[in-house]
């Protein structure tokens, strides 16, 4: 089995969302830009919670009585 040595490196953060040219757009498709930016950080959110939810109950099951 070969290791290679960058493994344990952190790896470089991936831009997720391409930077959109604001200079274009009007105030009414700005303004509905950032409702959707919004609804795109409130379906994240809910998968925060989903999964802190699931890693907590996992801890809890496996936590040593006493």
């Amino acid at each position: 089995m070969v290791i290679a040595e960058d493994d344990d490196l952190p790896r470089p953060s991936q831009r997720r969302l391409a930077p959109l040219p604001l200079d274009l757009l009007g105030v009414a498709e700005l303004r509905a830009y950032i409702g959707e930016l919004q609804g795109e950080i409130a379906r994240v959110e809910a998968e925060i919670t989903r999964k802190s939810s699931h890693r907590d109950a996992a801890a809890a099951f496996f936590r040593k009585p006493g």
